[in-house]
């Protein structure tokens, strides 16, 4: 009996000795494990931003075009609640779709929190190597350019500066769908015109500007405060009022409208393109999902010619999440993108069932742990 109150004492003073080591080390050991599980959920973030929002804000964060950029202080220091409101309900009046489950978009609350943890502790180098990886980096943008010697004729017009800024400007944004010199389109209508100068004195020229500035629903006009400065906003207001000085005959090169090819080859390369930026929003095979609806319907594809699907792909629809492609992809990579989703007219069914998918709540801990 001796013995084995001598081993209870033993023992005793040895648990007395490690406990309090232990306990010490607990909270290090919890931390660690927090840490551990954050940089799990960023490294899932990574492939759920890959395939979901590269296309939009570039593969470092960085925006592309009138979207905004994520890599920046302030996004990092938004709050968790505000962050996931953003993502999963979208911005109201703007390109930034609803992308909760709930709300119609495809990605589950436990996604969200994975994007909130890459958007607040990711490194974009890393993320970047990951959409490298993964083979979704998004196309890069294009711009159209004016000679040297058309620069050099433009900056001896009386307001030449402003001109030698403003066309190319205009070149690489607003050509395709207002016209090489302004003249308007079947897209949209003309921006070189005396009614239009008359229309807007000098005084009422900011709403010009906002309508620039802000798009206008429901039509092909995108809104351009994110891709263009302030700057670049008055620039395009003094362009307007004084193109009248620009010599017949000076043209701005734009893009040729594609006509959908039969090609296997040129087919082939668009389906790969429509996978990496389509399928997301209107499904595999163009049946439409709660993102983005159907293209792979016999009214769709029976009642949208080349040009309009094209125009449709180029410019984007502003109030939708449809975004603009115009900027970012090549005249060949157009006219594939455009004969892949014809090639489908000839088996397309008269309407398709919209796909869905959903997902569940994350957990707990990682929304307490962002901060």
């Amino acid at each position: 009996m001796r013995i084995w109150i001598i081993i209870g004492l033993i023992v005793t003073g040895i648990i007395a000795l490690v406990l309090p080591l232990y306990a010490s080390q607990e909270s290090s050991r919890m931390e660690t494990a927090q840490q551990t599980l954050i940089h799990e959920a960023i490294k899932m973030g990574e492939v759920t931003y890959a395939e979901n929002c590269v296309i939009c804000h570039g593969a470092t964060g960085e925006g592309i075009g009138s979207y905004p950029g994520l890599n920046s202080e302030g996004m990092q220091s938004m709050e968790y609640d505000d962050l996931f409101k953003v993502i999963e309900r979208g911005r109201y009046n703007t390109t930034m779709a609803a992308w909760g489950a709930e709300e119609g978009g495809v990605l589950s609350n436990w996604q969200i929190d994975q994007l909130i943890a890459l958007i607040q502790q990711g490194d974009w180098a890393d993320i970047a190597q990951t959409v490298e990886h993964l083979g979704l980096a998004p196309p890069t943008m294009i711009e159209a350019e004016l000679s040297t010697e058309r620069l050099a004729e433009l900056s001896a017009l009386p307001h030449g500066d402003l001109l030698s800024r403003a066309l190319p400007v205009y070149a690489a944004n607003c050509a395709g769908c207002h016209g090489a010199n302004g003249e308007g389109t079947n897209l949209a209508p003309p921006v070189n015109d005396d009614t239009l100068r008359a229309q807007y004195s000098d005084d009422e020229l900011q709403s010009l500007r906002n309508l620039i500035a802000n798009g206008v629903p429901g039509t092909l006009m995108a809104g351009w405060n994110q891709s263009l400065t302030p700057t670049e906003l008055d620039d395009m207001l003094g362009l307007i009022r004084n193109w009248s000085e620009i010599p017949a005959g000076t043209l701005i090169a734009t893009a040729p409208v594609p006509i959908a090819s039969t090609d296997a080859e040129v087919i082939a390369a668009g389906g790969s393109l429509y996978a990496l930026t389509c399928a997301l929003c209107h499904g595999a095979t163009g049946q439409g999902l709660p993102m983005a609806p159907a293209l792979n319907t016999q009214d769709f594809l029976n009642n949208t010619n080349d040009q309009a699907l094209q125009a449709i792909i180029q410019q984007g629809v502003p109030s939708t999440r449809m975004p603009a492609w115009g900027g970012r992809l090549t005249d060949a990579e157009m006219t594939a993108l455009v004969s892949f989703i014809r090639s489908w007219e000839a088996t397309a069914p008269i309407v398709t069932e919209m796909q869905g998918r959903g997902g569940g709540r994350g957990p707990g801990w990682l929304m307490n742990m962002i901060k």
